[in-house]
């Protein structure tokens, strides 16, 4: 019987309030909720848990979202569950990911049940997972994974707000990102070449050497570009 009060509840919802639909400057629904459907297969129920989504950010210029404000394909982990070709949108301001409904609203999901997730753009996937503990200031939430063998790199994208930044009367968001070089278990945040390499001190010359005869060009503004270096490093590491 719940069941069917709740349906009626959130259908009512959504026709006694367009700002459901991402365009309310109110917030979030406080309500958490599962999506129920007759034609929804029991164990798709899981991915549907969450809280209704309301854009709180519609006055300030660009967006708060990783590539697109458009929901991109790719797949998603929850609670060890696998889903695959879900249109899915990351919001780095606020590290939460969402998915559309049937209904046409929005969903943010329960980030306590997400694993991991994927995002499909320009032709490349960016794979994604979450870390629980905070052993390093920004090392948390979700990150992209860019390298995992021996040793890892890991990039954690966000977004900013900027005050007044535009003609001075509108705030605007903008990106930025850190780089994350996981050694022998240890964390370190990577904030220019130099640091990175004093990481690797040990084979320091024969790194620099490989940077060389390969003419590779490493740079914090571009994190992928560290992981040929680190895949070299990971080859000549007892």
């Amino acid at each position: 019987m719940s069941r069917y009060i709740f349906l009626f509840i959130f259908l009512f919802s959504i026709f006694n309030g367009s700002d459901l639909y991402g365009i309310g400057p109110n917030g979030y629904e406080s309500v958490r909720f599962k999506i129920y459907e007759q034609d929804t297969l029991k164990e798709s129920q899981i991915l549907y848990n969450g809280i209704l989504w309301r854009n709180r950010y519609y006055k300030i210029r660009e967006d708060q979202f990783l590539f697109s404000k458009e929901f991109l394909s790719g797949n998603l982990s929850i609670n060890g569950q696998s889903f695959k070709n879900l249109n899915i949108r990351y919001d780095i301001y606020n590290d939460e990911i969402m998915i559309p409904t049937n209904h046409g609203a929005i969903l943010q999901l329960n980030k306590e049940m997400v694993d991991s997730f994927t995002i499909n753009f320009d032709n490349k996937t960016y794979k994604f997972t979450k870390i629980q503990e905070d052993s390093v200031k920004g090392f948390n939430g979700y990150v992209n994974v860019l390298y995992k063998g021996k040793n890892a790199l890991y990039v954690k994208y966000k977004k900013e707000i900027d005050f007044l930044a535009v003609e001075r009367k509108f705030d605007m968001f903008y990106q930025t990102h850190r780089i994350y070089f996981v050694k022998d278990n240890i964390v370190y945040p990577v904030t220019g070449k130099r640091e990175f390499f004093n990481l690797m001190v040990e084979d320091k010359v024969q790194i620099r050497n490989y940077i060389k005869k390969n003419k590779l060009k490493v740079s914090k503004k571009r994190p992928e570009s560290f992981v040929p270096v680190i895949e070299y490093y990971d080859s000549i590491s007892q």
